[in-house]
């Protein structure tokens, strides 16, 4: 109940919709798909050494896995903030 009223009422939301729109920007972008790829990283590393039983190979395929799902998410992030969709 409580976190309906904080997700949907307009009193909980303090900004304004001008300021709100511009309120991420892109270093706060690249910190949150950094944060999630660590954690994203890691269950690719556990995943790919249980099926392979093969340090090395888990190592190389949770390494690209990083790389690639990091820029793939700050974009994702870049899109999704100039939709005015539910803002």
């Amino acid at each position: 109940m409580i976190l309906d009223q904080i997700i949907f009422s307009k009193k909980a939301q303090t900004k304004g919709f001008k300021e709100d729109k511009t309120s991420e920007k892109p270093l706060r972008s690249v910190l949150k798909a950094l944060s999630w790829r660590v954690i994203g990283t890691v269950d690719t590393l556990i995943v790919s050494y249980l099926l392979t039983g093969e340090l090395s190979v888990a190592t190389s395929i949770a390494s690209i896995d990083f790389l690639t799902k990091l820029v793939l998410y700050f974009f994702h992030e870049r899109v999704w903030n100039k939709i005015k969709w539910g803002k």
